[in-house]
């Protein structure tokens, strides 16, 4: 089967636009030159990887697989030209991380400093939530990820680097605000809280273990601005890293409630495959992040 980069790469980006003359335009190639890449592909490996209905065209199931493949296969690639561009000296590529929602903030302010130090470094970041990330990581498609809640199975490498206290937070003039609350009081008030999958929501129904039935969630939301705002507006009390509220605390626009038990000790992990080999550019960045928190553990 002889599959060319040029033919992975044409096909990468018309599955992702699902458009020939979108996809075109952002190879700067003609959309006859996309059709005739996408049906060599095709009649190399022998099936279909797009349908058409209408005036729309779809993956077909071979088609979604191959996506996988093109991804994982010029995701090596790149990270071979980052290798091999390290070794002439400097550090120079592309670094590609994904980070936790509620880590974005703070996650974002690293990358910052390090592309200080190292100016040249190109980023790919994307924000997400901890199924999609740890999706990320399974198919290889970033170097890095920075999470609340690592994974268990054994193939990953998991480091922790820095602490994350979780909190619970009301509005300021809730009538809990100021005062001792017991888990039993808590229990009693309406919560709002992230989607099942998330790591904050694993951790509160830990939190309330034995309890967790008479736990009232009115809604859900997959994003921690959504949380905040619900709290501000008075739809229930929430669970939150203190990483995602400090300018909330400082406009008091929202309060951190004095619950026995809590703040919730957790950490905040770097994670991989173990598998991996990281570029130089990424294994420089795992380094930074170490050394600059490693009086935060």
């Amino acid at each position: 089967m002889r599959i060319s980069l040029r033919q992975l790469k044409v096909f990468r980006m018309v599955a992702s636009c699902l458009n020939y003359t979108r996809a075109s335009e952002k190879l700067f190639m003609s959309q006859p030159a996309v059709s005739k890449q996408v049906k060599l592909l095709e009649e190399e490996v022998g099936v279909s990887l797009f349908e058409k209905v209408g005036k729309k065209i779809f993956l077909t199931d071979a088609g979604v697989d191959m996506q996988n493949y093109a991804e994982s296969i010029l995701g090596l690639v790149a990270e071979a030209k980052n290798h091999f561009a390290e070794m002439k000296g400097g550090h120079k590529g592309r670094l590609k991380v994904a980070v936790a929602s509620t880590a974005s903030s703070f996650a974002i302010e690293m990358l910052g400093n390090f592309r200080n130090l190292y100016p040249e470094v190109d980023f790919d970041i994307e924000v997400a939530n901890r199924q999609a990330l740890l999706s990320k990581v399974d198919k290889n498609l970033v170097d890095l990820v920075i999470m609340g809640q690592p994974p268990e199975k054994s193939h990953y490498s998991i480091e922790p680097f820095m602490k994350n206290p979780l909190v619970f937070i009301a509005q300021p003039k809730h009538p809990l605000v100021g005062k001792t609350v017991s888990v039993k009081e808590l229990i009693k008030e309406p919560f709002v809280a992230r989607e099942e999958s998330s790591g904050t929501r694993q951790a509160m129904e830990s939190f309330f273990r034995g309890q967790e039935d008479n736990l009232q969630i009115g809604m859900l939301f997959n994003s921690n601005d959504s949380i905040k705002s619900a709290v501000n507006s008075g739809f229930g009390l929430s669970l939150v890293s203190i990483h995602t509220i400090q300018v909330e605390l400082e406009h008091a626009s929202l309060a951190v409630l004095q619950v026995e038990g809590t703040p919730i000790e957790r950490y905040w992990y770097l994670v991989h495959l173990q598998e991996k080999r990281l570029s130089p550019v990424a294994e420089a960045f795992r380094k930074f992040i170490l050394d600059e928190t490693a009086l935060s553990i």
